[in-house]
């Protein structure tokens, strides 16, 4: 059956506990979600986006209240961020409680929770009263969906709801930090809430340098990833004007002239990397539909948000798409192959 639309958020929670997957509105993205204690239901949704089980997920809450149920252990700088942040665009990757599915955290130690902001998630997850675990609502290693046609667009043949909030607000993910038992904040992923944030309340943070043969501690830690099916380049400067016969199109933060371009998307004339942010995922979506031949994205300031476009922008431009050797799960149950 394809999905069905709806805008009733209790209906939305019925749904979830019966075992479905609904699709639903976030400040940050559209994400896909699963009762996070029924294991089925999460196979599911690892079988509809094609996530490969090494890549942990996000749980939502509804409030603070909650991480007793899925945390183990608060450290001191996680209590001062949750307090500060929540609900809001912040991930927290805290000690888990033995409760929590092994399939949710990839068997790691840890679990990732955050607060969402959506009105309409909250309904939800109140109405629930269980955690819900929800990855961006795509395909996996694709674009970001923060429209709510984004997700018919790639999932709407294999889920089984999709709960209408209309366009996400801030328009990347979360931002990921890490709070170990010895009180060490570490940034795992940068998104939604700027670093100079975060440093405002706990200090300085740490960053995390992943290597190939690690497995992701987060979501969007892969090299390959939010990438559209444009090829993608990121470029400190505008390049000379496409070759003949090419359609080349343009990502920028201002207006600026580029002759010969097929295509141009200009995220801010005023250099406003909020207004950036929220207009990322979009022009990629938009771009993509124009059958080009090249994506050619400039370098935003690596500072604010423009940190958290800019990761998007370099794993949607990497060339290897190393989770094809990867453990998967099927609709039908699970499939092993080699773990890269």
């Amino acid at each position: 059956m394809p999905c069905r639309v709806i805008t009733d958020p209790l209906q939305a929670a019925r749904a979830l506990r019966r075992g479905k997957l609904v699709a639903l509105p976030t400040e940050t993205v559209y994400g896909l979600g699963a009762d996070a204690t029924n294991p089925t239901a999460v196979a599911r949704l690892f079988a509809a986006k094609d996530r490969p089980l090494f890549d942990p997920l996000i749980l939502h809450l509804a409030s603070r209240a909650w991480l007793p149920r899925v945390a183990a252990r608060v450290p001191p700088a996680a209590e001062q961020l949750s307090r500060r942040f929540w609900p809001g665009p912040l991930t927290l990757v805290l000690p888990r409680q033995p409760s929590v599915l092994d399939l949710v955290t990839a068997g790691l130690p840890t679990v990732a929770v955050r607060v969402p902001r959506h009105h309409l998630m909250r309904q939800v997850l109140v109405a629930l009263n269980r955690p819900i675990a929800a990855p961006s609502a795509n395909r996996f290693g694709r674009l970001s969906p923060t429209r709510p046609e984004h997700v018919l667009e790639q999932l709407g043949d294999v889920i089984d709801y999709l709960l209408d909030g209309g366009k996400c607000r801030v328009g990347v993910e979360s931002t990921i930090v890490e709070v170990d038992d010895d009180n060490r904040v570490t940034l795992l992923r940068p998104g939604g809430l700027p670093l100079e944030r975060i440093e405002a309340v706990v200090g300085p943070v740490r960053r995390h340098r992943r290597t190939a043969r690690q497995r992701p501690k987060a979501p969007g830690q892969l090299p390959q990833h939010y990438a559209p099916r444009t090829p993608v380049r990121l470029l400190r400067r505008l390049p000379a004007a496409p070759p003949p016969g090419k359609r080349w199109g343009l990502l920028a933060l201002r207006p600026q002239s580029c002759p010969g371009y097929a295509a141009r998307e200009f995220l801010s004339p005023e250099g406003n990397l909020v207004t950036a942010a929220a207009r990322l995922f979009e022009a990629l979506h938009r771009l993509d539909q124009l059958r080009l031949d090249r994506i050619i994205a400039l370098e935003f300031p690596e500072e604010g948000l423009g940190r958290a476009i800019n990761d998007r922008l370099r794993r949607a431009a990497a060339t290897r798409i190393a989770s094809s050797s990867s453990r998967r799960l099927t609709s039908d149950g699970l499939r092993t192959a080699r773990r890269p």
